[in-house]
Order: C-alpha cells, then structure tokens, then sequence
C-alpha cells in the first residue's frame, strides 16, 4: 500500500465540526435511552426531569447550540494509519486548531486552564486537547472525541486491587464509587469501567468505554453480563434522574479490558452525565 497524504487543514476542519456536533446533536445511543428510561421511570418527579432533558436535546438540536453550559474538556482517541502523511504541518497541531476554532466559532464554554495548581488562568479556546493516538496499518486517520464535563469526571477513582479481590471486589469497588458520587455527576449516567493493564491504562480504559455507544455490550459475554448486572445494582441506588430519586440513576455502564500483570487488577471508573458527548469520523 504506497503513502496517502493528507492536508492538515482537512484534518483541522474535520476535529471542529465533531466538536461542535457532539455538542449540539445528542447521539442517538443516548437519546433512545433516555425515551426509553422515561417510558419505564418509577418516579413522577424521575419521568418529569427526563421530560425535561429530552426537550433540552431536541432544542440544542434544533437551533444548533450547546447541549449543556459545561462543554467539556476536549479528548480524542485517534486511529493513525501508519501510511498516512499529513503534509502543510504536523497532526497535532492540525487537531489542536480544529478543537480552538470549534470552541470559539462554535460559541462553545472555554473551560481549560494554563496550569493546574499555581496559574490556573483560562486558555480562553479550551486548548491544549488531549490526544490519545494509535498507530494501525492502512492509509485512513479514524477519530473518536468528545468534551468530558468535570462535574462528573471529578467522581472517578481507581483503585489497584490485588488478584485475590476477585470478580466481588471488582463489582464493590465499582458500586461504591457509583454510590459515593451520589447526584453529584448529574444523573442519568454513564459508567466507564476499565479492568486490567496498569495503573494509566486502566484509567485509559474507562475513559475511553465512557465514549462507547450505550447500545453495545462487550464482546466478552461474562463482561457484557457484568454490565447488565452492574446497570441493574445501580439503578436500584435510588438516586434518580438530577440525583432526586427515582429508578433511573445509570443508562449505561461499558467495561473495556486489557491483560495484567499477575500480581495486580486495576480497576478504574470514569462517569459521565447524561451529556455523554461523542462523535467520530474517518479521514
């Protein structure tokens, strides 16, 4: 297969117009969720709320505006071709600039800061991105992104259990975290689960099953009935659609997996609200 060359600037236009669709447009793995957790919600306070969240998408639909005021930070997981060139500048600069002119033309919450601890001052175009690339053979640049609100990523934890923890302390770790987060992540929502690899991968990993269409399982059938199960144990949390109670507290829980070391099992959850922004596409 010879080399495909790409201009950066297809590459620039591409990240902007994802960032700004996933923003706007709800994907539909979480809208037909959230019609279907209306039909079947407990509570008449729970059934109002989610009323209330689906007229927000369609509105946000609609007129082509932002979904929710926190518009996250922005996180790509790129599949790069290894016969790919990008000529006229390198890719991450081309992404960058796509994420910058999607946050300013986009009239998009700018909510990165330069430094964590000491200058915490607003970049004012939510760069720098995070970039999570893999290099794969073929001649095509596949992406994957979304904007993570913190107002659920601030509930995420990881812990490095040992083997003898087993399949019970993976599914305690998980529900405690849930537990403990409470309305906190704005419920209904989204449950990323990474098991396996090391400390940052399996923190990658749950990032990464956040983004995963709500309307799959794992193709693991005993991980894809651990979701099922884990959905099940969270819903009858009783937190609810906004944390004021209900049957619908989670639409969705994903596990992602990697191999491990035989000492350890790492399990890392990240949550997501019902805003659950993703959107890809294929250059």
């Amino acid at each position: 297969m010879e080399a495909r060359k790409i201009k950066a600037s297809l590459i620039t236009e591409k990240v902007k117009k994802l960032f700004m669709d996933c923003n706007y447009f709800i994907g539909n793995d979480i809208y037909n969720a959230l019609l279907k957790a209306r039909d079947t919600e407990e509570s008449k306070t729970g059934k109002s709320i989610l009323d209330q969240i689906i007229e927000n998408d369609d509105i946000a639909r609609k007129e082509e505006i932002p979904l929710c005021q926190d518009t996250g930070m922005a996180i790509l997981f790129v599949k790069y071709g290894d016969k790919v060139i990008v000529e006229d500048g390198s890719f991450n600069e081309a992404v960058t600039e796509g994420v910058r002119r999607a946050y300013i033309d986009g009239y998009l919450r700018k909510s990165v800061v330069s430094d964590p601890v000491f200058d915490r001052i607003n970049t004012k175009d939510n760069t720098p991105c995070i970039i999570h690339t893999e290099i794969v053979p073929g001649d095509k640049i596949e992406i994957l992104a979304g904007g993570k609100g913190f107002g659920s990523e601030n509930m995420s934890k990881i812990a490095m259990l040992t083997p003898s923890k087993g399949i019970e302390g993976v599914k305690e770790f998980i529900l405690n975290t849930v537990r403990e987060a409470g309305p906190n992540p704005c419920p209904p929502m989204v449950v990323g689960v990474g098991i396996g690899g090391t400390f940052e991968k399996s923190a990658l990993l749950a990032k990464k099953a956040t983004f995963r269409s709500i309307d799959t399982h794992n193709e693991d059938k005993r991980y894809a009935d651990l979701e099922d199960e884990l959905l099940e144990s969270i819903n009858k949390m009783g937190f609810g659609p906004a944390g004021l109670g209900g049957t619908t507290t989670a639409i969705g829980v994903n596990i992602e997996t990697y191999p491990t070391h035989i000492a350890g099992m790492p399990v890392a959850v990240n949550i997501c609200c019902h805003a659950a922004r993703h959107s890809t596409t294929t250059i």
